[in-house]
């Protein structure tokens, strides 16, 4: 982001790299991830970063495969907070000494105390943080003060602020610990002299003058799946190239109720875009028929929506780029690991490789789904569009467990929006929603008559990053309603659960 105040987030293995550099640009400040091995002091130098932010991973120091940096980091002048591994990292770089904690591991909600240091500006002095380590800083390296501790870690934070270098045990990222947004800010306004000055509209200006210089006169064909991050690609590639994109929907009969309708109204009638709908329920459905496996389900999808795809844009003719509607947590998962373990992120990921364009455009590769959504809503797009909620790119196909048929997604789509119709009108939004076609059948009875029907399963889960989540806590008599209205309404089933299982130990989804 050429002229934008930037973080970096030096990226060691933890599961928290995407949380902190989203808790960062929460603050209106630019965070970028780089893998610790992608990223040379050079590079980092010149990229003129305000702040670095070691994470957190699953090695100690001292481990021979455990991932290091250059110890000349700590030298660069900019300034440093670790946090976790990256905490003892720090230590260790610096001179400090690394053992297993002398209490143990200490995981979960812990009670903190503090000491005045920039990183605690306005912070009380007893608080609760969430802790996840088993080694810790045993030895402080020259320069640093123990600025906070636990009844188990005796350096469970440690400040040079000479330096501007700062190292917590902790995980300020994550919403148990009960000051950690405080604590960030402090590292980036206070410490780092940030302005937090990061704000969509500067980024919809930015990309649409710069796709109007390097697209000028070419034609773009863009995938529109219909998702929130397609759409919102869409919709920013139409104001930068007007009629030269052309989307092609492809319908595979696995969408949510009157979905495809929806997505036609808005792209063709309300924005003027060249809109090509393609109907391919049977030819998708001829493809599933008989399949079981979950995986087998989603690889059929994916690899025959790139064949309709394909046989679609060589009936348009040459066309010079394609969009896709990658964003930033998909470029970070593609870049860690090796090669062969790279995961596919979109259901246009193989086209590429099959179809001759002279490029690929990624306008929201650098954003996360959050800031996605911002973008959609400045740009025009209905708010039920913008807020819609995650769905997978088989559709429905992953919510159907066993065998697919027309009439299973008939009753499923008639179902899941019985049930999304219900929490909305009651005002209830948790994080996601959506309902299960099971492959049970049960005995029931309506009337006077024995029933033999399909059990659904209604899922709602509460989550900050779907990394973890709860289940919702429904009322009871909205559940009630949904119930009745279900088992009234749609003919094939007679019994409805509701899943109270949260991840882990379960998946927010069932496929």
């Amino acid at each position: 982001m050429q002229g934008t105040e930037k973080i970096l987030v030096l990226d060691f293995g933890g599961q928290y790299d995407l949380l902190i550099a989203r808790r960062v640009r929460e603050r209106g400040v630019y965070a970028e991830i780089k893998p610790y091995d992608k990223i040379g002091l050079d590079e980092i130098a010149k990229e003129g970063y305000k702040g670095i932010i070691f994470t957190g991973g699953p090695n100690s120091v001292y481990d021979p495969e455990s991932p290091h940096c250059d110890p000349k980091i700590l030298s660069l002048g900019i300034p440093i907070l670790g946090i976790c591994y990256g905490h003892q990292l720090t230590a260790y770089l610096a001179g400090g000494t690394i053992a297993p904690a002398l209490d143990g591991s200490e995981y979960g909600k812990t009670e903190v105390t503090v000491e005045p240091c920039a990183l605690f500006e306005g912070i009380p002095e007893t608080s609760v943080c969430w802790m996840s380590h088993t080694d810790s800083v045993k030895v402080l390296p020259d320069g640093f003060r123990a600025v906070a501790h636990t009844a188990g870690c005796a350096c469970a934070a440690m400040a040079n602020e000479e330096k501007k270098i700062f190292g917590v045990q902790f995980h300020p990222e994550v919403t148990h610990t009960e000051y950690g947004s405080k604590m960030l800010a402090n590292f980036l306004f206070g410490v780092c002299g940030c302005r937090g000055d990061w704000v969509m509209d500067d980024f919809i200006e930015r990309t649409v003058k710069e796709y109007e210089k390097s697209l000028a006169g070419k034609r773009v064909l863009c995938a529109l799946s219909g998702g929130v991050d397609s759409s919102v690609a869409a919709a920013l590639m139409h104001r930068a190239v007007g009629d030269r994109l052309t989307c092609v929907f492809v319908d595979h009969g696995m969408l949510r109720k009157n979905e495809g309708d929806e997505v036609e109204t808005v792209f063709r009638d309300r924005f003027g875009v060249n809109f090509v709908r393609i109907n391919a329920e049977e030819r998708f459905l001829s493809k599933l028929a008989g399949v079981i496996e979950p995986e087998k389900k989603r690889k059929i999808i994916g690899e025959e929506f790139i064949r309709v795809f394909e046989d679609e844009s060589r009936a348009l003719g040459k066309t010079d780029y394609l969009v896709q509607g990658t964003i930033y947590p998909d470029v970070v998962e593609s870049g860690k690991g090796d090669a062969s373990t790279i995961k596919s992120h979109h259901n246009v990921g193989g086209l590429p490789s099959v179809m001759d364009f002279e490029g690929i455009v990624e306008p929201l590769k650098n954003l996360f789904k959050d800031e996605v959504r911002a973008v959609g809503l400045k740009l025009g797009l209905p708010e039920k569009l913008v807020r819609r909620q995650p769905f997978p790119g088989p559709g429905l196909a992953v919510r159907i467990i066993g065998e697919i048929t027309k009439d299973k997604a008939d009753v499923l789509r008639e179902v899941d929006a019985i049930f999304r119709e219900e929490l909305e009108g009651a005002g209830i939004r948790p994080s996601q929603y959506f309902a299960v076609l099971t492959d049970t059948r049960s005995v029931g009875v309506m009337g006077d008559a024995r029933t033999y029907g399909y059990t659904v399963a209604l899922r709602a889960v509460t989550t900050d990053d779907f990394m973890t989540a709860d289940w919702a806590r429904i009322p009871y008599d909205v559940l009630e309603i949904a119930s009745r209205r279900i088992t009234n309404e749609v003919k094939s089933v007679n019994r409805v659960v509701y899943d109270i299982t949260s991840k882990p130990p379960a998946t927010v989804e069932w496929e």
